[in-house]
């Protein structure tokens, strides 16, 4: 009786000699079941972002009201309309009434420019007239001059007469010298006269155009093709200039908004592939834009679809996007947990022989599943990815079943 109680002592001491060893070694014990535990891997690595879009058209414009009057509605919200169809009309008469005045000015100011083109005509026949007299007075008062030297020769007049010959002809062409100069000056008068006119003429059609395009635009059109989104004004509301009335949503160009965290948002860059996936389906994307700003620890992308438009597809509608950072092949990766965050990516608890050691690592980029491994860790070992907030940053740490 003795023996085999002595037998079972032994037996029961043998069972337990390796856990007491564990937990005299380790210190302190944590139960298994409080822990998740993984193996490093070496294999394939693919980092991505998987993230919750809402379906955005990529153009989406305001309309605005060019000037200040009473709006005339001419859709509805979820009105399909075409590129340059009328979508509301504005009544402002004190703009088309300032189109009118300055119409009248520019009628006016062609009436002086065009009077101003006849006076010019008529001063430069004028003066050219006044230039062919003088040089026909010069002419005759040459001929005279001549005729008179010609019988003072011969004794027919006097020496007086040929003085009073030369001084008609000095005079003469003294006249004719100042026709010419009047001449040039005053065509250079007319000119520039007929000029300012004309610039004054031009100035006012261009402000008589800048008011008719201020007229026109009266009339807002649709500048796509699409559907009337939202109305911010009420039919017949009376608005004020640069006021928002409807928005004009364009369907045919249709991208997917995701917000990124903001830790996976220094990664991310345009032109990344990425796939969509909702109602069944799934489509190729592409990364189009990325906003330069954090609001709420997230970044805000834009995936353009990579091909032609899904159908059926509909504003805010709510899609599943996977954004493909990275994929190497033959990488150490260990399953992501809460130890990265936890010991900052320095060391992990390796466990071997049911007790977890720390061990220091060198961790590199992580996906939604995966982190690598840089150093520290070899491929079969074990590491404890989750629970490792109950070791309080013990060197050991024996595992109980």
């Amino acid at each position: 009786m003795l023996i085999g109680g002595a037998v079972v002592a032994v037996a029961l001491v043998a069972w337990l000699a390796p856990s007491a060893w564990r937990l005299f070694t380790a210190g302190r014990s944590v139960s298994a079941s409080r822990l998740q535990i993984a193996t490093v891997e070496r294999g394939p690595f693919v980092r991505d972002i998987a993230a919750e879009g809402s379906v955005v058209a990529a153009v989406s414009p305001t309309l605005y009201a060019s000037a200040p009057g009473a709006v005339v509605l001419q859709v509805h919200a979820g009105d399909a309309v075409k590129k340059d169809q009328v979508v509301a009309v504005i009544d402002s008469p004190e703009l088309k009434n300032k189109l009118a005045q300055e119409q009248s000015n520019a009628d006016a100011m062609n009436v002086d420019y065009k009077r101003a083109q006849i006076d010019s005509r008529k001063q430069r026949l004028e003066l050219q007239k006044n230039l062919d007299n003088a040089g026909i007075d010069a002419k005759s008062a040459q001929t005279d001059l001549e005729r008179n030297e010609k019988a003072f020769a011969q004794g027919a007049i006097a020496q007086m007469q040929v003085a009073h010959a030369q001084d008609a002809l000095d005079k003469a062409r003294i006249a004719l010298k100042h026709a010419q100069e009047d001449m040039g000056l005053d065509n250079d008068s007319l000119t520039f006269n007929v000029q300012s006119k004309k610039l004054a003429y031009e100035r006012q059609v261009l402000i008589v155009k800048d008011l008719q395009r201020q007229v026109d635009d009266l009339n807002v059109r649709s500048p796509v093709n699409g559907q009337v989104g939202q109305l911010f004004v009420a039919p017949s509301a009376t608005v004020a200039k640069d006021a928002k009335l409807l928005s004009v949503v364009d369907l045919s160009a249709l991208e997917v908004e995701v917000k990124v965290p903001e830790s996976f948002a220094r990664d991310l860059a345009i032109g990344m592939t990425a796939q969509i996936s909702g109602n069944g389906n799934q489509w190729h994307g592409v990364v189009g834009a990325i906003s330069p700003e954090v609001v709420n620890g997230e970044v805000a992308a834009r995936v353009r679809f990579d091909g032609a438009k899904p159908e059926h597809l509909r504003q805010n509608q709510r899609l599943s996007v996977r954004i493909l950072l990275d994929k190497r092949d033959d990488t150490l990766t260990v399953a992501r947990g809460s130890f990265v965050d936890e010991s900052g990516g320095r060391y992990a608890y390796v466990v071997r022989d049911g007790i977890a050691v720390k061990t220091p690592v060198t961790l590199g980029p992580s996906s939604i599943d995966k982190v690598e491994v840089l150093q520290g860790l070899k491929a079969g070992d074990k590491v404890v990815i989750s629970g490792t907030d109950n070791f309080n940053g013990a060197a050991k740490i024996a595992i109980s079943n």
